[in-house]
């Protein structure tokens, strides 16, 4: 049986973004169907529509955090509390594994991209981003935390 963790890591390898990779592969457990995670999850891809602000994996993570303990309650304010927890740890145990949790510092680039359109994805592309092991981590840490 394929683990979740192998799931987004196909998925990711299929063509989804970094964001849709993960959030798809867990979305079910909490009630959702994978064409609406796909469409929820994917502006969040590429940093936030590709202006690699923070990674789409812990945008995924955060995201599915919610969906399992998220708050309803606009006036339960330690239900908040908590959900703004679980996600700083989360988002910790990410920086500590990865020095940051901002796309274009993992990426090593200087700034937003210029253009909105994703990499065409070659060989080259997997080979030379650290995106796949990026998918890897958050997967883990959502095993870790929410599963």
């Amino acid at each position: 049986m394929e683990s979740r963790v192998e799931k987004a890591e196909g998925l990711f390898r299929a063509g989804y973004n970094c964001a849709q990779s993960v959030f798809a592969a867990y979305a079910d457990l909490f009630g959702m169907d994978t064409e609406t995670a796909l469409k929820i999850s994917c502006p969040m891809g590429g940093g936030m529509g590709r202006m690699r602000e923070v990674c789409g994996t812990v945008s995924a993570m955060s995201m599915l955090s919610g969906l399992k303990g998220g708050n309803t309650d606009p006036h339960n304010e330690d239900a908040k509390k908590a959900a703004y927890e679980l996600v700083r740890e989360m988002a910790g145990k990410f920086k500590e594994e990865h020095g940051t949790i901002i796309c274009r510092e993992i990426l090593g680039l200087p700034g937003m991209e210029e253009s909105a359109a994703p990499s065409v994805r070659t060989a080259e592309y997997y080979a030379s981003r650290p995106c796949l092991k990026i998918v890897r981590s958050a997967a883990q840490i959502i095993e870790e935390y929410l599963v």
